[in-house]
């Protein structure tokens, strides 16, 4: 079981100085838009993983007009206590502190507080760039084996390295083979390592996120979601080789498992072309469903679950079943944002379920 029993916000967002104790499983948060309902999913998300959700530098989670900003956050994970502290000192150096004692590597926290975000944007993984759902992925296996996230790091510096390498040598009008085979050997291992990980969890659970949009749907739709990868075509030292022409002339690593996607059809056409809003919430919900029950499987308990603004993307029989496995079925904590205090009142009490209702005004 994973818990967050209090938290206090110094300076973080739209948050001066505030303080939130959080007393049952299923935590409701209603108020008007503005009020700081995302931002304070947005602080718990911080504690779990080091970095907003929503905000993509950390200067972004400032309070308006201050230096720096200050997140504690007290969790009770499979019966013991865990304190994080996320600090963002004046001088823009941050700081991420486990029960007293400050992280060296922050990506040694991934996976320690496991958590799964639902949120309006996120429509952006069916609809947006493979960039995106690369990212999804990544967060997902980073969360359940360490291992993976050391290559994905190790992978991301030498691919930083060796496109460097390629735009100094078109600069200079000169290749330096040797150099370049040996950014090649470093990038291959975790290259790797990487598409056979994608491989055998994308095997599992692409068919696992069929069955839920189905079920989310209420309909037998011919759907089909596969992963695509250029290490499906050849080994990745061919594709280096062969790419090598095109890379010196665009300055830059043009194949490698940062092109890896995945391809959802419905139909036997693109999804997100033939899809209606529905169908795209729908297997929204459906993946991010079964990213949650993969971790709660992997880990041995259910991750926090943050639902933010869902009320307004599904209809009354949709959300009916999506709160009854998240809050009914599920033995984990749950956060829902809503700007209709009575709307979630009446949902968690059709539930039967312990709730508590936090009111931003």
């Amino acid at each position: 079981m994973l818990s967050v029993k209090n938290i206090s916000l110094l300076q973080f967002k739209n948050y001066e100085n505030r303080q939130f104790v959080f007393t049952e499983n299923i935590v409701g948060i209603c108020g008007k838009n503005g009020k700081g309902k995302t931002n304070l999913l947005d602080a718990i998300y911080l504690a779990c993983f080091s970095k907003s959700y929503f905000s993509k530098t950390d200067s972004a989670n400032v309070y308006k007009g201050f230096s720096g900003m200050r997140v504690e956050a007290n969790f009770i994970k499979e019966g013991d206590p865990e304190k994080i502290v996320c600090i963002l000192r004046e001088n823009n150096k941050k700081e991420l502190q486990r029960n007293g004692e400050e992280y060296k590597r922050f990506s040694k926290h991934i996976g320690l507080l496991p958590a799964v975000m639902i949120a309006p944007d996120d429509l952006e993984l069916i609809t947006g760039s493979s960039e995106t759902r690369r990212k999804f992925i990544d967060t997902l296996l980073s969360q359940s084996d360490s291992h993976y996230l050391e290559h994905l790091i190790a992978y991301n510096k030498i691919l930083l390295q060796r496109n460097s390498f390629l735009k100094a040598a078109s600069e200079r009008g000169f290749v330096d083979e040797e150099l370049l085979q040996i950014f090649n050997r470093q990038i291959i291992k975790p290259a790797n390592y990487l598409f056979r990980k994608r491989t055998e969890f994308l095997n599992g659970f692409l068919p696992l996120v069929i069955t839920g949009y189905q079920t989310i749907s209420g309909e037998a739709e011919p759907i089909s979601l596969s992963y695509y990868s250029p290490l499906q075509q050849d080994p990745y030292d061919k594709l280096l080789q062969a790419y090598q022409p095109k890379d010196l002339m665009l300055q830059r690593t043009t194949t490698g498992i940062h092109k890896d996607d995945l391809d959802f059809t419905l139909n036997g056409e693109p999804f997100k072309n033939m899809a209606s809003q529905g169908q795209r919430k729908s297997l929204l919900f459906a993946l991010k469903l079964a990213e949650f029950n993969y971790l709660a499987l992997v880990k041995g308990f259910a991750p926090l679950l943050f639902l933010d603004d869902v009320f307004e993307k599904l209809d009354t029989e949709r959300i009916k079943n999506l709160l009854f496995k998240v809050c009914k079925q599920n033995k984990g904590q749950v956060f829902i944002t809503d700007t209709h205090k009575d709307r979630l009142e009446i949902a968690f009490k059709m539930l039967d379920i312990p709730y508590q209702l936090i009111e931003l005004e």
